[in-house]
């Protein structure tokens, strides 16, 4: 098992194959990845996370073609391909 016995899944993000902890969230595996920017504003402001329970919709992104899932509420699947909007 790698990683001091943790187990990973690999996910896509925006492109790039990365592996993450099995049984982390969307947002947490973004997080520490670095991306901070989910989302664009209507008036084009970057949007992440605020609430990391759901509430606030700010880490909505578009995960195998779906758009608008709420990131914090998503576990994270292998083989899993999500969108940011750090692409367009």
């Amino acid at each position: 098992m790698p990683r001091g016995g943790q187990s990973r899944i690999s996910i896509v993000i925006n492109g790039d194959r990365v592996e993450v902890p099995a049984g982390i969230t969307v947002a947490a595996a973004l997080f520490n990845l670095g991306i901070t920017a989910l989302r664009m504003s209507v008036s084009g402001e970057p949007r992440g996370p605020v609430c990391a329970m759901g509430v606030c919709f700010e880490c909505r992104v578009t995960i195998d073609s779906r758009p608008h899932q709420r990131a914090c509420l998503t576990a994270a699947v292998d083989g899993m391909h999500i969108q940011t909007a750090s692409t367009s």
